[in-house]
């Protein structure tokens, strides 16, 4: 990759970081409270690896395939995987054992089956619980009004890590559409800490 390549996708990070700050600023918050995730679904390899040499190193993918192949050709310590897309239960393992994060936990029987996981490997699976905040029929998740009720099934769950809520923007909407369905996601967080057990914190929202 060319020397104005690289130059490139480090300015646009840095930029990023800039508008993050800036509205963590706005918001009465820091910039530290928050983590630019890359998502690398739709680039090589070597234009992933240009990403982590920028100083982004926190890196998503939607497919599980894709993520096994760049964390094998990409050995960097410093990188966290985070496995943005829907996961089935027969990839789950070893998506599991890659991913520092998972953001999809989109029904009990993926969770159940990340808790079996959990318990063979010796370690919880982080994961946030995907809500499908738009109501759009095409996307995975909880129905909003679907998380209070499991509060108890997910606290039951002894090696899953639950660190918060996930939502994806309706693919229909404008950029404003997309501020107000994440809006109505941090206020579900809000409504939901009432009366969440111990076992869980909601304290991440994961927006894309």
């Amino acid at each position: 990759m060319s020397s104005q390549s690289l130059s490139r996708i480090s300015e646009n990070i840095a930029a990023l970081r800039e508008r993050i700050a800036s509205a963590a600023v706005r918001s009465g918050r820091v910039a530290a409270d928050v983590t630019l995730v890359a998502v690398v679904k739709y680039v090589d390899a070597d234009l992933t690896r240009a990403v982590v040499e920028a100083g982004c190193f926190d890196l998503g993918e939607s497919r599980p395939q894709s993520l096994w192949a760049k964390s094998s050709a990409i050995d960097d310590p410093r990188v966290r995987w985070h496995m943005i897309g829907h996961l089935q239960r027969n990839k789950a393992r070893r998506t599991a054992e890659i991913a520092s994060l998972i953001h999809s936990g989109d029904s009990l029987r993926l969770l159940s089956e990340l808790n079996q996981i959990g318990r063979a490997i010796g370690r919880p699976v982080p994961t946030l619980l995907e809500v499908n905040i738009s109501g759009d029929a095409t996307k995975h998740g909880f129905a909003p009004d679907d998380l209070e009720p499991h509060l108890a099934d997910f606290a039951a769950l002894e090696h899953v890590t639950i660190r918060g809520l996930m939502a994806m923007a309706s693919l229909e909407g404008d950029a404003d559409d997309a501020r107000r369905e994440f809006a109505r996601l941090r206020q579900l967080r809000d409504r939901l800490q009432v009366n969440c057990p111990p076992q869980i914190s909601l304290a991440e929202l994961s927006m894309g």
